[in-house]
């Protein structure tokens, strides 16, 4: 893996705009085009072959979890263990998931899952495949998520019916491009779509169902909102009073694989794999460790330690649930970059990445998007 400096397109920015990616300067430089990531097919094969190994890990993980009854690691109310496990035994639909990888040219180790609700789609899928082709027509990338997207929808029309699904999300920028872009590529695959921001989702307690503005029932959702968010929120109660006659997806047992409590879990099933971390519930002999909040989102409440002292570390407002401890990873440094290697999985399969780099060691919501290309 090489960082390599280009030059950026010229009018980059309405470019992106004509492609409905209107966050890539919100708060400072995003779409990062002055560089790009260069890999050889051998180091492409490694992470297809590691993405495919771990995702079949975490699914033998799911099932350990329940089996063991684990269920204290997540944090996960009694009430709402049921939910998950039927969600689980019916094989309700996943759609998507990002790994998120550590690669130092030699070793690829897993930093977490981003099960529930990855981002960074639209940029991985259709932002840099069109910058590819703009830029390097004759070069290839590892880039299938689109056709993968549309294709696993299209799977997805024998055993969804009827056809009507809607698409929510909060109704900042990056949720709803991201959103909107997976209810085009579910539109695509021929169903009929409808998007609903998250606060407009109702509830009639007399029925028990969920209900759109206009109150029609809602049959099926996909949803761009962590589970632990749902519970909070106190929706968790009324996805067990509707006994699923409302289908939500992500389904509920990706809220196993979403919580970093499932690292330590992954390495007490496979203990010293290649591809994973040594991970703890408590630091135990661990000198250099990165502590990590059960559940947070982009670097919050992380630590990473070294030698007795902390490295580095990120404010925030998670960790109540309590902490896993994970052996430190020293990321490649280009110049004062850290890359992180987001490895998606679309359906059952992976499909392509994405690079977001940070001047920190813990990547945060200041990380930059850059493309990538296959050079061999």
């Amino acid at each position: 893996m090489k960082k390599v400096h280009t030059i950026a397109r010229k009018n980059w920015e309405s470019k992106l705009e004509k492609l409905g990616f209107g966050y890539h300067s919100l708060e400072g430089l995003y779409w990062d085009e002055r560089f790009y990531y260069e890999f050889k097919s051998s180091e492409i094969d490694l992470i297809e072959k590691a993405s495919t190994e771990l995702w079949q890990m975490c699914l033998q993980a799911v099932d350990y979890v329940i089996e063991k009854n684990l269920w204290h690691h997540f944090h996960i109310p009694e009430y709402f263990r049921q939910h998950i496990i039927t969600s689980w035994e019916e094989d309700h639909p996943s759609i998507y998931g990002r790994f998120d990888f550590g690669f130092d040219g030699e070793n690829l180790k897993l930093l977490e899952f981003n099960a529930d609700t990855p981002t960074s789609l639209y940029e991985a899928s259709v932002i840099q495949w069109y910058w590819l082709q703009e830029k390097f027509p004759e070069k290839d990338q590892y880039n299938s998520i689109h056709e993968k997207m549309v294709d696993y929808w299209k799977y997805l029309t024998t055993y969804i019916n009827p056809r009507y699904i809607y698409f929510s999300s909060l109704t900042n920028i990056e949720d709803v491009t991201n959103i909107e872009y997976i209810r085009d590529c579910a539109t695509q695959a021929g169903f009929e779509t409808e998007f609903l921001p998250i606060q407009d989702i109702g509830w009639a307690g007399d029925a028990a169902e969920f209900i759109a503005a206009d109150n029609s029932i809602i049959d099926y959702l996909f949803k761009l909102y962590p589970y632990e968010w749902i519970l909070n929120d106190g929706f968790g109660e009324k996805l067990v009073k509707n006994g699923f006659r409302s289908q939500w997806i992500e389904p509920s047992w990706k809220m196993f694989l979403s919580s970093k409590a499932i690292l330590p879990i992954l390495w007490e099933m496979f203990p010293d794999h290649p591809y994973l971390l040594e991970s703890y519930f408590e630091p135990k002999n661990l000198v250099e460790y990165a502590k990590k909040p059960i559940y947070s989102r982009e670097g919050a409440n992380i630590s990473l330690i070294k030698d007795k002292k902390t490295i580095a570390e990120n404010g925030g407002d998670y960790g109540k649930e309590g902490y896993i401890y994970q052996k430190l990873f020293s990321l490649p440094n280009f110049d004062g970059s850290y890359p992180i290697i987001g490895s998606w999985i679309i359906g059952q399969e992976p499909a392509g990445i994405g690079i977001r780099e940070s001047n920190h060691l813990i990547t945060n919501n200041e990380s930059r998007f850059v493309p990538h290309l296959i050079n061999d």
